[in-house]
């Protein structure tokens, strides 16, 4: 059961079908793609001499080559782990030396960026697009490697409480269903209808990749390789039928912008990653119309918990109707979700409790980390970490997350992870790092100091070691911190003094 037989049965059938385009411009048929992914396998099966299992990744903006990196890797019988183009090097560093990855192929400039901290383990570092790159496919095809469900498909690293990010362990069956969950609840696509790539396809939208490819869709990768509101309004109406992944950060922008576009040419237009504010999802209606779902999941059941499907979305006669565009939607078909009490007993409808999920969309484990698998994944279920309460129709309401995780414009960061870095300033004492509501970014990262760093050595000192999008937008320095009897910093209370504070100052 291998996943890169989608792709080749595609290159056989409908070798003359577009699949993939950069901007208004078609750069790839499905034969052309087939044939590129089978090469590129027996390069690095041949050439390279990588064995069944062996990691291998993707530090990449996004573009075309990324279709026949993962088909390729999974062709021969390995496992992709793309990594976020964004984080810092030491971060990079960390998920090449912790994945064991033998290879790696990086976006010119960011082969620069990965090479000075490379680990031992990392045999070939490739930039994409150059001569060496080129080379690899005029290697001799092989055929596509056999490979069981649970065989390993996917190192998805996502960020957890302990600062380190954990690599989700997927699977050919996790993506095969999450594909399907896709395609039968949330979008359906037809041969030939368009995707378009805005958001990162190391992560969420390039899990959309497998099921458009599937079903012959065309993937259509900005020029900008990113996230251009006057570029994708243009895209809409260059490519009928699109649909697109968006965080809701993006789609407020997208709704802000002073651009237009054909509305009824937009298929779908899916947002995730967090919660849209209800007035948001009214102001996206109203500009766009009904073309939008939404997606509730984790790299850990990837993108597959729960959906608030389209139809629900623009069924504005129903009288609960609101009340259901403020939640996250109902379960998937294929898969359980029970909201749960602290010895993992399901509470009554309208309490709330943890989000558990099981089905067979939910990873294996970690990657190297039995104690948090065991944790995450104990009594047979996913423990989300976020929490939430199911109302008397079946629909699910996010209420908080209890891991303290921080979403900002679409991306997960974890305050210990900040913390730790800050700590390391020989004039902080004390550190907590909070979320701040936020109307465009959803949330922004803030930082409570005791010490007597300033805000410019901080800052300076998490561009040095994190990601440029998880350093605090704001530090603000007190005398101490709120804590409980035994120590523990109250971050609840904490979040209301910040709130106190703002109103304070307007």
């Amino acid at each position: 059961m291998n996943l890169a037989l989608w792709l080749n049965r595609a290159g056989m059938s409908h070798g003359s079908s577009p699949a993939a385009a950069v901007g208004a411009r078609i750069v790839r048929s499905y034969g052309d793609l087939a044939g590129r992914a089978a090469r590129l396998a027996g390069a690095l099966r041949q050439r390279f001499g990588l064995n069944f299992g062996d990691r291998v990744a993707i530090v990449a903006k996004n573009s075309p080559e990324y279709l026949e990196l993962f088909f390729g890797v999974w062709h021969a019988g390995l496992a992709a782990v793309p990594a976020n183009a964004k984080l810092h090097a030491l971060e990079l560093a960390y998920i090449l030396e912790h994945s064991g990855a033998r290879a790696c192929f990086a976006s010119a400039g960011l082969d620069e960026l990965v090479a000075p901290h490379a680990p031992p383990s990392l045999e070939r570092l490739v930039r994409i697009g150059s001569a060496e790159y080129e080379a690899l496919f005029e290697a001799d095809p092989i055929e596509v490697v056999s490979r069981a469900p649970d065989d390993l498909a996917w190192l998805f690293y996502t960020s957890g409480t302990t600062g380190r990010p954990k690599g989700a362990m997927l699977s050919h069956r996790n993506l095969s269903w999450a594909s399907h969950a896709y395609l039968a609840e949330v979008d359906p696509v037809s041969p030939g209808d368009p995707v378009l790539h805005a958001a990162p396809m190391s992560h969420g939208s390039g899990l959309y990749v497998i099921p458009h490819v599937a079903r012959l869709g065309i993937n259509v990768i900005p020029a900008s390789t990113g996230f251009e509101p006057e570029e994708l309004l243009a895209l809409f109406d260059a490519w009928p039928r699109a649909s697109m992944f968006a965080a809701p950060t993006m789609i407020k922008r997208l709704v802000e912008h002073p651009g237009t576009c054909d509305p009824s040419r937009i298929r779908t237009i899916i947002w995730g990653g967090a919660p849209m504010y209800v007035e948001d999802a009214l102001a996206a209606l109203d500009r766009f119309g009904p073309c939008f779902a939404q997606i509730y999941g984790q790299g850990e059941a990837p993108m597959t918990i729960t959906t608030l499907s389209k139809e629900d979305i623009a069924d504005r006669d129903h009288p609960r109707w609101r009340e259901r565009l403020a939640s996250a939607g109902r379960p998937y078909a294929c898969v359980e979700v029970m909201v749960a009490d602290a010895q993992d007993r399901a509470v009554p409808t309208g309490e709330t409790g943890e989000i558990l999920c099981r089905g067979d969309v939910v990873m294996r484990g970690y990657w190297r980390n039995e104690e948090a698998s065991a944790q995450t994944l104990r009594g047979g279920w996913l423990h989300t970490g976020d929490v939430g309460a199911f109302d008397r129709d079946g629909y699910l309401t996010l209420k908080d997350r209890s891991k303290d995780m921080i979403i900002s414009g679409g991306s997960n960061i974890y305050p210990r992870e900040v913390e730790e870095v800050l700590l390391t300033h020989g004039k902080v004492s004390e550190v907590s790092v909070i979320g701040r509501a936020d109307p465009e970014w959803g949330e922004v990262v803030v930082a409570y100091v005791v010490g007597e760093a300033s805000a410019a050595e901080l800052d300076a000192l998490c561009l040095s070691r994190i990601a440029r999008f998880k350093r605090p937008k704001d530090y603000v320095f007190v005398p101490a911190l709120p804590k409980n009897n035994y120590g523990k910093i109250l971050k609840t209370e904490l979040r209301a003094l910040d709130a106190e504070r703002r109103k304070a100052v307007g």
